[in-house]
């Protein structure tokens, strides 16, 4: 059931986009403004309670009804979790105002498509562009790669992993956005996703160097293996460049769909897989 879901969620996503209603960040929203305290402590708690609820409805419908309104609820679930909701609209319209050189436009929607990380302050055209690339493509795995990955580690269970992972990401970007550094440090969700990030971060990195400039790429992938102290972004965002070094673009508008078609590679790739060791491990 786990690749069905997965499947019909990703159609449904691509086909309908789903816009930030069908979103679970900002369905959290109202939850998180009520947050006066910021500790890892209660980071935990709060994604523990969260992956505790999606497992006590999951349990509750388990063998009702031919398990009919437990499929639905795995679609939900993933349709919440997996998929980029409104980031998708500011891609399009930075493209629109790079297009018609609206650099107020332009810098706006760049600020918002590198949320968590954001620009070095000062940088040269070229390098805005490259942290842009890399924005993109980590927007790429945190809505997509690695909800789809912990939807599927997490077996009969999935929706549980998912919610979780998803509770995480929507309460940095929360952070990220409304509140201050000291606030998100105190939270420790940094630190937090930083470890559940280390898998996944690299099993996407060794799809990027296969499809890129492997040559170059699979080398870093191997000495990224014993690396635990580089920020998972910056191993991705190594690891992508070095595959997008045979189309090096340094054009405002051609830069980032260089990205964008990357990522896209990346996630069919991905599915591809995933599709033929679930049919392998079925087989056997």
């Amino acid at each position: 059931m786990t690749l069905f879901t997965a499947l019909l969620v990703l159609l449904a996503e691509r086909l309908f986009k789903l816009g930030e209603h069908w979103h679970l960040d900002h369905r959290l929203e109202a939850l998180f403004r009520r947050v006066r305290h910021f500790s890892l402590l209660h980071t935990l708690l709060m994604t523990a309670l969260a992956m505790a609820a999606t497992f006590l409805i999951l349990r509750a419908l388990s063998g009702l009804l031919f398990n009919v309104p437990l499929l639905v609820v795995w679609i939900l679930l993933g349709l919440l979790c997996i998929g980029a909701g409104k980031v998708r609209l500011h891609y399009h319209a930075y493209l629109k105002a790079a297009a018609r050189d609206d650099a107020h436009a332009r810098d706006a929607m760049a600020s918002e498509l590198t949320l968590i990380h954001g620009v070095p302050p000062e940088c040269d055209e070229r390098e805005y562009l490259r942290e842009l690339q890399n924005g993109l493509l980590w927007i790429n795995y945190r809505f997509y790669l690695a909800p789809l990955f912990w939807f599927i580690v997490g077996g009969p269970w999935g929706p549980v992993t998912l919610v979780g992972y998803a509770f995480l990401r929507a309460w940095q970007s929360w952070l990220a956005r409304y509140q201050t550094p000291h606030q998100r440090v105190q939270s420790g969700i940094d630190g937090v996703l930083h470890v559940v990030d280390w898998l996944p971060v690299r099993l996407v990195g060794v799809v990027y160097a296969l499809i890129g400039h492997g040559e170059k790429a699979l080398p870093a992938w191997f000495a990224s293996l014993g690396d635990r102290h580089t920020a998972q972004y910056q191993v991705l965002s190594y690891l992508a460049q070095l595959s997008l070094a045979r189309e090096p673009h340094v054009d405002k508008v051609e830069t980032p769909k260089a990205a964008v078609l990357m990522a896209k590679k990346t996630s069919l790739a991905v599915v591809v897989v995933v599709a033929l060791l679930t049919i392998y491990g079925a087989l056997m």
